[in-house]
């Protein structure tokens, strides 16, 4: 399957554009979902450009999308490859206006992410990766420089990042088996990011997350030479069923 990521990076700053137009507007058009999680305008436009563009440019190959997510198991089940989108990670942080949401976009295969593309409108800064072919970030001058994950041990002074609106007792449950000096507090996939580019070590999330919200930078953090697990270590696959992750951990290091 060849896949031309610049293309994928363009798309993504294309529903970036959308986004910050309504990012920057008087009126955000907020409704809420059946999982009462929050709706905008921006989530609409930018999951309508990103379709639109890739079954336009990959006619062969599936679209699973947040906002476009009614298709039934007895078909999803057979795919082999299939793009995941989030075409606005962060929805409460972009109602807050703290400009830490992203547009996420990730190719699957046989249930695992192998590219994935993060673009954050507000700071113009993009993460992507492709498995086995390496990470990078891109800055607002495209300027690119490769990922990689942080080389300290378990056993070693460490920093973690955490959810803004999603932590809680089990996180710190998870932590005290570390030597934790700093925590970073981060919205959207911009934590798993953080651990791709070596800015933390880990990541860990108790509660239930869609398999959308992690796809794009679990393929980032594994191209960048990270790790990433459900939270009873086992492999966290994609296309379940039921798409969501029940816990997952983001880390440098193997977590056994």
């Amino acid at each position: 399957m060849q896949i031309d990521i610049q293309k994928i990076i363009n798309i993504s700053k294309e529903a970036g554009k959308a986004i910050l137009d309504v990012y920057n507007s008087d009126d955000f058009n907020i409704e809420s979902k059946d999982d009462n999680s929050p709706l905008t305008l921006a989530d609409k436009k930018s999951h309508e450009i990103i379709s639109n563009f890739l079954k336009g440019e990959y006619p062969e190959i599936p679209v699973l999308s947040e906002e476009g997510k009614e298709i039934d198991f007895n078909e999803r089940k057979n795919w082999e490859y299939f793009w995941l989108v989030d075409p606005l990670d962060g929805t409460k942080e972009f109602i807050k206006r703290n400009g830490e949401f992203t547009v996420n976009i990730a190719l699957i295969k046989n249930h695992t992410p192998i590219l994935g593309v993060i673009f954050v409108p507000v700071t113009g800064e993009l993460y992507f990766g492709k498995v086995e072919e390496g990470a990078f970030k891109q800055n607002t001058d495209n300027v690119e420089t490769e990922l990689k994950v942080s080389s300290k041990s378990p056993q070693d002074e460490l920093i973690v990042v955490q959810s803004r609106s999603h932590s809680g007792e089990e996180e710190n449950e998870f932590y005290s088996n570390y030597k934790i000096v700093d925590r970073i507090s981060k919205g959207s996939s911009l934590k798993i990011c953080m651990v791709a580019e070596g800015k933390a070590e880990i990541y860990f999330r108790s509660g239930p997350t869609w398999e959308w919200d992690t796809a794009a930078g679990h393929a980032i953090l594994n191209a960048a030479g990270g790790h990433f697990v459900n939270k009873n270590f086992t492999p966290l696959v994609y296309n379940k069923e039921v798409i969501k992750n029940f816990g997952f951990i983001a880390s440098s290091f193997p977590i056994k």
